[in-house]
């Protein structure tokens, strides 16, 4: 999900003495499945909902107690890598795609094949692909899903009917990287200056914007996942050469690097905030606060941005690109072990109920997000709808076949520590988008 360059950091920067921290990883089958297990989470929204999941769990296994603690996303990982140096991580936690592979080849996590096999845990419940993602490169499990993401448009309704605009309308723009076609449009219109002009009327002041077209939360980082892998997906352009386990990165292809220049030059033209000024702001709240008509995010945010007191949501699918197709990046969550537990064979029983449709129907009932399994995920379907939310945007990708894997690659934390910086100089107008070929020269020879 969304990331945090301290964080980011901050694991980069202590990841050098994980190896030496990392032991034999023991049997998730071995000893009773009892005692005392922490649990960590980094989303809030999602809390109520594994609360009531470790109370259920409890009650069926009455030798498994489970504490639940939530962090937020920067303080999650950054508390996580210190407990694996420090020997005091969570028996389980979230774990994320970007992660995951250094954990595991720093031998910080605990294989699940053995449990998975004892327990005939099945693998085909899972919306497609998400059980192989959790397979690392030594052929090992290291995890079990938990749920599914894609990207959609949040717009505001209301600012959107006042500049003209139908739902069927903002449903079907189209983007290039040329002209930014009616997607860029659109966001111009919807950008209104402090004296009532509009993006694309004369006399706009793009240096005193009341409200912006289209909200920014950060550069992205070297994924983009909610700010612009939606628009480079539609390129045929591709973050590695191969995924999961891609060595090459295209950060200095023309057909990244057009999208990239296009984008940056939203801000500039003043339809977009300035980068600086998002530091230390929230995306969503700006939302929230009616400075934005619209926001590219994950469906991980529906409750987020459907909560605003006064503000009506919608949501829409991203614009089709210059081949007619949408497109989104596909991430999923799992439940792992950390090598370090005490109680592996209570961990890898909680692990699993984690990711039974026991645990995920209640996670769907929530209408938070949408589970792993199939059948739970069309209840969180269901559940949105009862709620008045169409969450179709959302699916649609998923049912059209216009996902993308999240990039799947050892040294991702180090890949973001110099991504960050160059994607940051672009944005920031202090660099020219051809300047990330050099970043993709350095990423690069990480590999090497």
């Amino acid at each position: 999900m969304k990331k945090t360059l301290g964080a980011v950091a901050a694991a980069a920067a202590i990841a050098m003495s994980l190896t030496a921290c990392g032991g034999g990883s023991p049997s998730t089958t071995s000893g009773e499945a009892k005692g005392d297990i922490n649990y960590w989470l980094w989303d809030a929204n999602q809390l109520p909902a594994y609360k009531q999941c470790a109370a259920d769990f409890t009650k069926a296994n009455p030798d498994i107690k489970v504490k639940i603690t939530q962090r937020g996303w920067g303080d999650y990982w950054t508390t996580l890598t210190n407990g694996f140096v420090a020997g005091n991580a969570p028996d389980v936690f979230t774990n994320h795609l970007s992660k995951y592979p250094e954990y595991a080849s720093k031998k910080q996590l605990l294989s699940l094949d053995e449990a998975v096999e004892k327990d005939g845990v099945k693998l085909d419940v899972y919306n497609e692909g998400l059980a192989d993602l959790w397979v690392g490169q030594d052929g090992k499990r290291y995890g079990l899903p938990k749920d599914w993401d894609t990207v959609a448009m949040f717009y505001n309704k209301k600012l959107v009917k006042d500049a003209g605009y139908t739902e069927e309308q903002l449903t079907n723009l189209d983007w290039n990287p040329q002209d930014g076609g009616t997607y860029e449009k659109a966001i111009a219109h919807l950008t209104v200056d402090k004296n009532g002009k509009r993006g694309d009327e004369p006399g706009f002041d793009k240096n005193n914007v009341a409200v912006y077209g289209l909200g920014l939360e950060n550069s992205g980082n070297g994924q983009g996942q909610t700010q612009w892998s939606f628009l480079t997906g539609t390129t045929g352009w591709t973050h590695t050469d191969k995924n999961p386990w891609g060595t090459k990165f295209n950060y200095d292809d023309p057909k990244f690097q057009e999208t990239i220049k296009w984008w940056a030059g939203l801000a500039e033209k003043g339809y977009m905030p300035k980068l600086e000024t998002t530091v230390g702001a929230s995306v969503s709240d700006a939302f929230g606060a009616g400075k934005a008509a619209i926001n590219t995010n994950g469906s991980w945010m529906i409750g987020q941005y459907t909560s605003y007191k006064g503000i009506e949501t919608d949501i829409a699918p991203t614009p089709k690109g210059p081949d007619g197709k949408r497109a989104s990046m596909f991430n999923g969550l799992a439940d792992s072990i950390w090598a370090g537990t005490k109680n592996p064979a209570a961990a890898a029983k909680w692990v699993e109920y984690l990711a039974s449709s026991d645990c995920q129907d209640v996670v769907a009932s929530k209408a938070v997000v949408f589970p792993a399994i199939k059948s739970s995920s069309e209840k969180a379907a269901a559940a949105f709808k009862a709620k008045g939310i169409d969450v179709s945007a959302f699916t649609t990708h998923v049912k059209d076949g216009t996902t993308f894997l999240f990039p799947i690659t050892e040294n991702a934390a180090k890949v973001d520590g110099l991504m960050a910086p160059a994607m940051d100089a672009v944005l920031s107008g202090k660099k020219d988008a051809s300047t990330l070929g050099e970043a993709n020269e350095k990423v690069n020879s990480l590999f090497k």
